[in-house]
């Protein structure tokens, strides 16, 4: 097997009796971590209402962490479209660029105020759960229609939706990021606007999705990289990656398909260690599922007292199943079957512990035996077929 890049994708979790301000400090401690192990990027991720996550604004996150950092690529997982602007998001990440050029990845994703994962246009015919020919697990997908009811969802989708703005497609919204990037925008009537700093800022746009509907036909049809949600939406990487390449053209970013697919891990020294570590996970997947918003990360003798109902275990059972959890040599044969499956070009990873110390050493180990596999041996993870391609770009 060649070089495959990991990366990491942080949420900036906050552990139970902890505070997001220490959690934020975290962060930023893992990714010196992440660059000196050799990850090839570093992502955070964009949550709101959550009292157990604090990564509310990646381009605020990613400011400080470059400041902190290097060499290692920095970007967002993903920057939610349904609540800026075009302009506002080029804007953010090209003075980002201008004081860290060269190191950034601009990753979108769709948010009109669904819940997470929830597919504005559901696949026709839902892939088999099961397993990947190579014996991936491949679970019944799960349905978040049981939220759109939820007055917090309610709630969440007023305070962040732009008021009294008409819906943009999503198509145009990325559209209007690259031509903003490349200094070619045009309005409708001829106007022109050009974005300092930002446009004509080296920054690798990525698009994510959890199905083969319209981000991966968006990040296809337009030749972007593409990041694929097995931890999130495990029923539909296949279905994501596949639909992906079938909508994919060669572009001035890319003379081929670029796909990350992601995955929640765990690593200790030992396989019993890891579970111990990973106790905490179930709990906190419910309160995600159940639209309480996401717990502080709790200990594992919080997580064991909890009392767990046949409805609470259905909520998590997909999320707990596809974490990959155990000793290090366990988890990167996991890690291996899933690249095999989707064919990814890299793989990007999750980690939550409850203790700072755990997680960076998850980090650590897994990177160890990645690359005594090979599978390590650079650390850039950063392929364009055209180096500085957005400002060649042109629509």
């Amino acid at each position: 097997m060649p070089d495959i890049p990991l990366g990491v994708l942080d949420l900036v979790p906050v552990s139970s009796g902890s505070t997001a301000t220490e959690a934020l400090h975290h962060s930023i401690d893992l990714a010196r971590h992440a660059e000196r192990l050799g990850y090839a990027r570093y992502w955070f991720a964009e949550h709101h209402l959550n009292p157990g996550v604090a990564g509310t604004s990646p381009a605020v996150v990613l400011a400080l962490t470059a400041a902190a950092t290097s060499t290692i690529r920095l970007g967002s997982g993903a920057v939610q479209l349904g609540h800026r602007t075009a302009l506002s998001t080029v804007e953010e990440f090209g003075l980002i660029d201008a004081l860290h050029p060269g190191r950034l990845d601009l990753g979108l994703g769709r948010s009109g105020g669904r819940p997470p994962g929830e597919s504005a246009t559901a696949p026709a015919e839902p892939p088999a759960p099961g397993r990947a020919p190579n014996g991936l697990l491949i679970p019944p997908p799960f349905s978040y229609t049981h939220l759109l009811g939820s007055p917090r969802v309610a709630l969440q989708r007023k305070l962040l939706l732009l008021p009294n703005a008409e819906p943009q497609d999503y198509a145009e919204q990325i559209d209007d990021i690259l031509a903003l990037l490349a200094g070619t925008y045009r309005s409708p009537e001829g106007v022109e606007a050009h974005v300092v700093p930002g446009e004509g800022a080296d920054i690798d746009v990525w698009i994510l999705g959890s199905s083969g509907g319209t981000s991966a036909e968006v990040a296809g049809a337009r030749g972007l990289r593409f990041a694929a949600n097995y931890h999130v939406s495990p029923a539909t990487v296949l279905e994501a990656v596949d639909g992906y390449r079938s909508f994919f053209k060669p572009s001035v970013f890319l003379d081929r398909p670029y796909v990350s697919v992601s995955a929640d891990v765990v690593v200790a020294e030992d396989d019993a260690t890891a579970r111990e570590l990973a106790t905490g996970y179930g709990l906190w997947v419910r309160s995600i599922r159940t639209a309480e918003g996401a717990i502080p990360y709790p200990t594992p003798d919080q997580a064991r007292a909890h009392a767990w109902s046949e409805e609470d275990r259905a909520l998590v059972q997909d999320r707990v199943d596809t974490r990959f959890v155990g000793s290090p040599g366990r988890v990167a044969d996991q890690l291996e079957q899933l690249q095999e499956a989707t064919g990814a070009d890299e793989l990007l990873i999750t980690t939550i512990t409850h203790g700072h110390a755990d997680r960076v050493r998850s980090y650590e180990l897994l990177a160890q035996e990645w690359r005594r596999r090979g599978h390590l041996s650079g650390v850039s993870g950063h392929e364009p077929a055209t180096s500085g391609a957005a400002q060649a770009h042109a629509r």
